[in-house]
């Protein structure tokens, strides 16, 4: 699924501000080490901590570390356990950056929207500490104003709006005028509660269809992130 220029070009006319999700749209962090293993060793630790009746079997068998760690924190926010959880998923994390695999063509489209002065910030469910420490590997780090990530309150990570208006904030953007880069139905619900317009990133049309059904726009959603350099040339 590939948006048209035209429509790629009314969207990222308006843009003076990106916001950012890392494991999707700029890297596959967890390419040398697939997010299932992580999820299904974090299931391990939680049933070693004596947490594991918080998970439902369908919780139990997702490929989605965060969403098992959101599920477990909010049967147990505060706990001192779920903050042992969250600072072993950022390990795992960090483990994982030297392998991680660049998105096609996201370095040179965030390395293009800084040449032309837009702001950029990273708005993620993963660590920011992981964050800063990818974007150094690919000497990124230069073309963002903030990072975002995960904080001890685990119910403020998207879908939560949270990260995005902390970097809003901080970046003093209008929403109208800024850009949530995503590949996730949490990514969009986050985007559409903070006012942000949403520009899907799908590497595969499962990821696009959930995409769809979460109510992003077909005509805003792309699988080759050159298509959206491209339309950002045309209009520079």
């Amino acid at each position: 699924m590939t948006a048209s220029t035209d429509s790629l070009q009314e969207l990222i006319t308006p843009v003076q501000y990106v916001l950012w999700d890392l494991d999707g749209p700029i890297c596959r962090l967890f390419a040398g080490r697939p997010a299932g293993g992580i999820a299904r060793d974090l299931v391990h630790k939680i049933d070693a901590l004596g947490l594991g009746g918080s998970l439902s079997p369908a919780e139990r068998a997702r490929r989605d570390p965060h969403a098992v760690l959101l599920r477990v924190g909010e049967q147990h926010p505060g706990s001192d356990l779920v903050v042992e959880l969250e600072e072993w998923l950022t390990r795992q994390e960090l483990t994982a950056v030297p392998g991680a695999r660049p998105t096609p063509y996201a370095d040179p489209l965030i390395r293009t929207w800084t040449a032309l002065r837009v702001v950029s910030a990273v708005t993620t469910n993963n660590s920011a500490r992981v964050a800063a420490a990818y974007l150094e590997t690919r000497g990124l780090a230069g073309c963002f104003a903030s990072l975002y990530g995960r904080t001890g309150d685990l119910g403020l990570m998207k879908p939560h709006p949270y990260s995005l208006r902390r970097a809003l904030t901080a970046m003093g953007a209008d929403p109208s005028r800024a850009l949530m880069i995503g590949d996730s139905p949490s990514d969009y619900a986050a985007a559409a509660a903070a006012g942000v317009p949403f520009l899907g990133y799908a590497r595969n049309e499962e990821k696009a269809a959930a995409l769809v059904d979460a109510g992003a726009r077909p005509t805003h959603i792309v699988a080759d992130l050159s298509h959206v350099r491209t339309a950002l040339l045309a209009q520079a």
